[in-house]
């Protein structure tokens, strides 16, 4: 098959997947390529008039977006993402509109930063360092500083709400440290629970870590709210590297102020970027017991780079006539 050297990609947002530090030659060695860092709703005529592919992470390309191209020019919508929320495709179906989608590039990089938030708990490592650069240490009348807790993970009980393959991945590394798994059963599912699976609500009360990483659904919406907070062992840890919603924000501030449980760590907010008020924002500003990260558990280098050459491959296979990664 003869290359095509005439395709036109605008990428309408690579401001989130890209610091400086991405390589996009496996696109500009063949195709010409737009880039733009930002795209707002008024852009989108003009930055997608005589485009072939379209690549967004963010930008919403809905109905009216589509039916402002040029008729015919554009053949192909790529997502930076796993989630397809941001595209219509309902709208793109009717125009026999191809879209693809990228899954699994940042999974070691979920699992990671995941672990990251456990030893950061149960080690007590900035603390401590907190304690060395404001002079606790010199000032210590024995030869080291016995005022914060460490525990290890070996022996704790870890609940994973979401066994796919980010999940899998932290229940491997979990057994490495020793920790015992327990998995939930699928949120909403009305089957008797199968054999290797947990009910959620029997789950609750014996993990000393529950961690989340299920997608957000009709089905886990507020999945953990002030019932579920209230079942789980005043001692026991919260990650959420899913999705904002899954976590009833506002139960979870109450119980960390309550002491209902030890601490909590989200990498995800219902409202991204957040406003200054926002009550995870201003609840991370004062307790000691809650981190939150702004959604950056995908994005380790090597998992941007995967992203980006993933989406050239599925533009490829896409020029060949094959369907790859197409949710619509």
């Amino acid at each position: 098959m003869t290359e095509r050297t005439d395709l036109n990609i605008v990428f309408l947002d690579t401001s989130t997947l890209d610091r400086g530090d991405i390589s996009f030659e496996k696109f500009t060695s063949r195709w010409h390529c737009t880039f733009h860092d930002r795209t707002t709703p008024a852009d989108m005529p003009s930055r997608l008039e005589g485009m072939n592919v379209a690549v967004t992470n963010k930008v919403v390309i809905d109905r009216a977006a589509m039916s402002a191209v040029e008729a015919g020019s554009l053949e192909l919508i790529a997502i930076a993402a796993t989630g397809t929320n941001n595209v219509d495709l309902t709208s793109a179906a009717e125009r026999g509109l191809p879209v693809c989608n990228v899954a699994g590039y940042s999974t070691s990089c979920v699992v990671q930063q995941t672990f990251a938030y456990l030893l950061e708990f149960f080690s007590n490592i900035s603390g401590y360092a907190r304690d060395v650069r404001e002079g606790a240490w010199e000032a210590s009348p024995i030869f080291t500083l016995l005022s914060r807790p460490v525990s290890e993970l070996r022996g704790k009980i870890i609940g994973i709400v979401g066994l796919g393959a980010i999940g899998s991945g932290v229940a491997t590394i979990a057994e490495a440290f020793g920790m015992k798994v327990l998995v939930a059963d699928r949120p909403g599912s009305k089957r008797p629970v199968p054999s290797g699976r947990t009910a959620l609500d029997e789950m609750l009360p014996r993990v000393d870590v529950l961690s989340l990483h299920c997608p957000l659904t009709a089905h886990t919406e507020n999945l953990i709210g002030a019932a579920e907070l209230a079942k789980m062992k005043p001692t026991s840890i919260l990650i959420n590297v899913a999705r904002g919603g899954i976590v009833n924000e506002e139960a979870l501030i109450q119980a960390l102020r309550l002491g209902k449980i030890a601490g909590a760590a989200t990498d995800v907010l219902t409202t991204e970027p957040p406003p200054a008020d926002h009550p995870m924002i201003v609840a991370a500003k004062e307790l000691d017991n809650l981190i939150v990260t702004p959604h950056t558990a995908w994005s380790s280098l090597e998992a941007r780079q995967l992203l980006v050459d993933e989406i050239a491959d599925n533009i490829d296979a896409f020029l060949k006539g094959e369907s790859r990664n197409h949710v619509a």
